[in-house]
């Protein structure tokens, strides 16, 4: 539908900028061919000739295009090369100004706007391949694009800005992410980009506007009431208006980040495997940050300087705040006049003698990073956790050797990615939260037993007849499975695949850190996590019903009409034979 209706908007752009040239055109032909039809040509016999209809047609469609095959298709008299002169001016000029209008055309932003609408439709109405609706290509959006480009999951972006959509053009994505300059929050956009197509898993809205992000959402709900909608927020009216609506999720980059910065400070094993599961840099499992337990000094006292406060405040970690006059006065009796950013009176004032570190969270890049500057000259032993505001800074931020860097649009690309993924890992990173210390150190010591130091490599997989048929076929005929039989590795059963069964999910409930006994059931939905390499091996179990079969009796089953028949005839010392004798699976 929005296809043809984008069609149409071209034909009718065309119409209206190619009718006059195409009249102009036709009026040259018809009086060129008609004029020339009643030229006299040479007398022949007494009699004069003249050139009939289709060889006048024939000789004005090569003259005026100022292609010349000679007088054709007899020598022309005076008067008719008199006419033929007259045609090859009209037609030259009658040429060059069509073919001026075309260029006019085809520079049109009306036409090139019509254009990419239209092919944009056409290639997202075309794709059969899952993917995810992206409203929005800022710093977080294309951080998100990136990591969906990195688990080959297709995106279909929208943008207001026409910059950032030519810069999608330029990455080098490893799958197709269609891009459309265009509001998504019109109802005609948000069909283009397939929000009604069946292959369509999700939208994601992460404009700057909290408004549009909140039009969007609404739209896709009524659009396409059945499809997941992760919308982020920053206003608490907003997000309370979007948690009140069915499959919207509400993604709040200020709560991520004072959520980051608490477990940094308090939780330092569970910040690690957090920032191990998502692939953040220079990170290496089972080993966190040494924190300084104490009291803290907070720069900037906004909308997220806030939220970090209240959050730090109700884990009973002492914040003194620093902070221009017109927020201070909000923060309580703990604060402290400052200037735009914390200057060495502020410090002073604060007690950065005795703090144990500083967390520059203020607005502007600049004003944070004269805080490090600051820090390190009154305090060079102070913890220094940092907020990023603008992707483009990454080498300033390296360069300044911060204990602690926190970019609030990569924290909630990566809060999103691990939504669409799958929602379990963040289920089971807020389940490990609520529980001892000791609950953690185990995972990170199983994780780095069975992955060691390999990058991790997060999957799901839904024990369903469409994505692992051999193991409903062997629970409803044979036996129960267990996520440790299920694991190992069918080249050599004695050892496991780098690969660790994390959490099941079971109509509707959770169950975290399955044993290796557990029973598994059909419908369950399991989120692994390990190597590369370990994905296809699993499927390749999930799919095989002898693989299946092997990795879970230890023995391999008979293939074939013969091999079954003497199993059958010979029993157990076939068996025995064929197992001995088995070759090397993949």
């Amino acid at each position: 539908m929005s296809s043809t209706s984008d069609l149409d908007r071209v034909g009718m752009i065309v119409l209206r900028y190619m009718r006059r040239p195409l009249f102009v055109l036709l009026f040259v032909y018809s009086v060129g061919i008609i004029g020339m039809v009643l030229m006299p040509g040479r007398v022949v016999d007494g009699e004069t000739t003249h050139m009939d209809l289709f060889h006048a047609f024939y000789f004005f469609t090569y003259t005026a295009t100022t292609t010349g095959f000679g007088e054709l298709p007899s020598e022309f008299s005076d008067e008719q090369r008199l006419w033929t002169i007259f045609c090859l001016y009209t037609g030259a000029i009658a040429w060059f100004y069509a073919i001026g209008s075309l260029i006019n055309l085809v520079q049109n932003p009306h036409f090139i706007q019509s254009m990419d609408n239209f092919r944009f439709a056409r290639k997202v109405k075309r794709n059969k391949a899952p993917f995810v609706i992206l409203c929005g290509f800022g710093d977080a959006g294309s951080l998100l694009a990136r990591g969906l480009s990195d688990h080959r999951m297709r995106a279909v972006i929208l943008d207001a800005d026409p910059e950032r959509i030519k810069a999608l053009g330029v990455r080098d994505y490893t799958v197709s992410m269609p891009g459309l300059c265009a509001d998504a929050g019109a109802p005609k956009h948000l069909l283009a980009a397939g929000i009604e197509h069946p292959a369509c898993r999700s939208l994601v809205t992460l404009t700057n506007d909290d408004d549009t992000n909140l039009k969007i959402a609404v739209m896709a709900r009524h659009l396409n009431p059945r499809l997941q909608v992760i919308c982020r927020s920053t206003s608490s009216r907003h997000g309370a208006t979007l948690r009140a609506l069915d499959n919207v999720t509400v993604v709040d980059p200020f709560e991520i980040f004072a959520q980051l910065l608490y477990w940094a400070i308090a939780h330092s094993d569970l910040h690690n495997l957090n920032a191990w599961l998502v692939g953040a840099r220079g990170v290496e499992l089972g080993a966190p940050l040494q924190v300084p337990q104490g009291d803290w000094i907070l720069c900037g006292y906004g909308r997220m300087g806030s939220r970090i406060h209240r959050c730090l405040h109700e884990h009973g970690i002492g914040v003194r705040i620093v902070d221009p006059g017109e927020n201070a006065d909000e923060a309580g009796d703990r604060a402290v006049m400052a200037p735009e950013q914390a200057d060495h009176r502020a410090l002073k004032a604060a007690g950065i003698d005795a703090a144990a570190g500083v967390i520059a969270a203020m607005n502007r890049d600049a004003d944070n990073l004269s805080t490090l500057l600051s820090v390190a000259e009154l305090n060079p032993a102070a913890f220094r956790i940092v907020r990023q505001n603008s992707h483009e800074n990454q080498v300033v931020f390296d360069a300044a050797r911060a204990d602690l860097v926190l970019q609030h649009s990569l924290t909630t690309a990566r809060r999103i990615l691990k939504l669409l993924i799958s929602p379990l890992t963040q289920e089971l990173i807020d389940w490990l939260a609520q529980q001892q210390p000791a609950r953690t150190r185990a995972l990170v010591a199983r994780l780095q037993r069975g992955i060691a130091a390999e990058p991790p490599h997060l999957w799901s997989v839904r024990l369903s007849p469409e994505e692992a048929p051999a193991v409903v076929r062997y629970s409803k005929g044979e036996g129960v499975i267990t996520p440790g039989a299920l694991c190992r590795d069918a080249r050599d059963i004695s050892k496991a695949l780098p690969c660790e069964v994390l959490a099941v999910r079971r109509d509707g409930r959770s169950i975290m850190l399955p044993d290796e006994e557990f029973p598994l059931e059909v419908g369950d939905e399991l989120l692994l996590c390990g190597v590369q390499s370990a994905e296809p091996m699993l499927q390749a179990t999930l799919h095989n019903p002898y693989t299946l079969g092997y990795v879970v009796t230890g023995v391999d089953e008979p293939r074939g009409y013969v091999f079954a028949w003497l199993a059958a005839r010979f029993g157990h010392r076939c068996s025995g034979k064929v197992s001995s004798s088995r070759h090397t699976r993949t």
